[in-house]
């Protein structure tokens, strides 16, 4: 009985491992098909943008008034850089995704999932390429 108890903690032990170690790996955006193309897009389908003033490797220069318009794609937990994702730390302290440097916004006037309202405002917004 006690071989089968210490079986059962051990596999769930490791399941719990696999699932939190999938869980910060886990990539926070993905590809989906839009009006512009393919472009990064949330969990819920949202798209994700990028803005042409931010130069300087994982730094926003969206702040204030443009980050109420201009929403980052802030980072949840302790989550950490994988790959082409990096945590950049906002001006206000808070932490964001930017991807292959660039960090990642969404656009106020975007209401359902596949809406690219946001593209080409201003002449510096873009949607975010894969």
């Amino acid at each position: 009985m006690k071989q089968i108890f210490a079986a059962a903690m051990a596999a769930a032990v490791l399941s719990l491992g696999a699932t939190a170690a999938l869980s910060q790996t886990a990539e926070p955006a993905k590809v989906a098909d839009t009006s512009k193309g393919k472009v990064l897009v949330d969990a819920k389908g949202m798209t994700l943008y990028t803005l042409d003033r931010d130069t300087a490797p994982s730094k926003s220069t969206c702040n204030g008034q443009c980050a109420t318009n201009w929403p980052p794609l802030t980072v949840s937990g302790d989550a950490k850089d994988a790959g082409n994702w990096t945590v950049v730390t906002r001006d206000d302290g808070s932490k964001q995704w930017a991807y292959k440097g660039k960090p990642l916004y969404f656009w106020k006037d975007d209401k359902k999932p596949g809406d690219t309202e946001g593209d080409n405002r201003n002449n510096v917004w873009h949607v975010a390429l894969p």
